[in-house]
């Protein structure tokens, strides 16, 4: 069943089958192979895998980043990142990182971030001067901003794969590496722009445009505060709050900023019923994947094995990171997420390393991989939403992939960048 599942798995995946299909055809070619157990059980072990309370946040917090952007909150986030550093040398390239940083806070997805406010930040971009390709590759690298900060659906994936850690612990953990992960794609932004000399042609904006601007975000800001806050102090659960969000989202698109009618919802509500149900797909293929190879013991080989080689504590995280990397290259965080934590997480306990740190580094490390060729999902979807040819927009990518590197290795380095904030909020 191993060796059926291991094989099919890579040749669908060379083949180019959608991962969560070639997931589900392994896992049920594993179980044929096999001969013993029914065919049915993949199926079971599929809606096992979905068949979770604390995953109705999921289609909630994917409705209500639908809801602001239908309801243009999106527009009223981006001219307010635009304004504090629009006018600089490659402030619109500043702009869209900082948008990124905002927009993670409704939505959760690297996908939705690029798609929707990326994609208008890189039209913005390119009239105002910028290649085309460079612009589409700094939104899909900032748009990986969007697991990191919280609200993250990658996070209560993971909460479900380790219950050593909860959501909000996990979300607090986000914050800081988010913002180290922002500040890493700001200074590569500096760094071309000052060797393209990409100027700006934006006027610096007027004291009272700023506050006028300023007071228009506030409710489409406090969303975020309103989620990590209510989460914090118990006033409801990660799931409650991810209810709590669409009704805010659209309660300020509706009736706030008065951009969001009736007619627009059936659409809305249509787009995040197909988002919600591909993530949903990927990870049900992914539950049964895991269980074949639960019952094949391979992840307690696997332990075991990793054990045997009496690794510190720094040595297990290098590994972790090496064979994150390569497997992020051809898998999307989500399956990555269900199938490697499951192994992984119990070892890195075992070792005493904080299960806060060692979620970051997984988390942070699989979501890298969204941008890397040829499998990242982030670069198909820039390319489409930005109309950039994939070629050109690879080109652009080695610089930012450095730049990840470097904030992968002082993630891993410097635990405390991951631990302080949820340790002080009492996480």
């Amino acid at each position: 069943m191993a060796v059926t599942l291991f094989v099919s798995i890579l040749v669908l995946m060379t083949l180019g089958f959608p991962v969560a299909f070639a997931l589900a055809i392994s896992a049920a070619l594993a179980v044929f192979v096999g001969g013993r157990y029914p065919q049915l059980v993949v199926f079971k072990e599929m809606f096992t895998g979905i068949d979770s309370f604390p995953l109705m946040a999921v289609p909630f917090f994917i409705f209500a980043a639908e809801l602001m952007s239908g309801g243009a909150l999106t527009k009223v986030l981006l001219r307010f990142a635009a304004q504090f550093v629009g006018h600089l040398r490659g402030g619109l390239g500043y702009a869209n990182v900082l948008s990124s940083v905002l927009f993670a806070g409704v939505s959760g997805s690297a996908l939705a971030d690029a798609a929707g406010p990326g994609a208008m930040m890189t039209k913005m971009m390119e009239k105002a001067g910028y290649d085309r390709p460079y612009a589409a590759a700094l939104t899909a690298n900032a748009a990986i901003i969007g697991p990191i900060i919280p609200p993250s659906i990658s996070m209560i994936i993971y909460t479900l794969q380790d219950e050593s850690v909860s959501v909000g612990g996990l979300f607090m953990a986000g914050v800081i590496p988010g913002v180290v992960i922002a500040a890493a794609m700001a200074a590569v932004n500096w760094w071309v722009c000052k060797k393209r000399n990409y100027r700006s042609t934006e006027a610096r904006p007027s004291t009272r445009e700023i506050i006028i601007n300023s007071l228009k975000a506030i409710p489409a800001l406090m969303l975020v505060v309103l989620i990590i806050v209510g989460i914090r102090f118990g006033i409801f659960t990660p799931t409650e709050a991810s209810v709590v969000a669409v009704f805010y989202a659209f309660a300020c698109g509706k009736w706030v900023y008065r951009t969001l009618h009736w007619s627009a919802v059936p659409a809305i509500a249509a787009r995040s019923a197909l988002l919600t149900a591909s993530v949903l797909f990927v990870m049900a293929a992914s539950a049964a994947f895991a269980w074949v190879l639960t019952v094949e013991g391979i992840p307690q080989y696997l332990s075991e094995l990793i054990i045997s080689w009496h690794l510190t504590p720094m040595m297990f995280l290098l590994a972790v990171n090496i064979l994150l990397l390569a497997f992020g290259i051809f898998m999307e965080p989500l399956p990555g997420i269900m199938i490697l934590v499951p192994i992984l997480a119990p070892i890195s306990a075992a070792l005493g390393i904080d299960p806060l740190h060692f979620a970051m580094i997984v988390i942070v490390n699989l979501t890298m991989g969204m941008v890397t060729p040829p499998v990242g999902g982030l670069l198909f979807v820039t390319a489409v939403a930005t109309r950039t040819p994939i070629a050109a927009l690879t080109r652009e990518l080695p610089i930012f992939i450095v730049a990840q590197l470097i904030v992968l290795a002082i993630l891993t380095f410097v635990p405390t960048l991951s631990t302080a904030l949820p340790h002080a909020l009492g996480f």
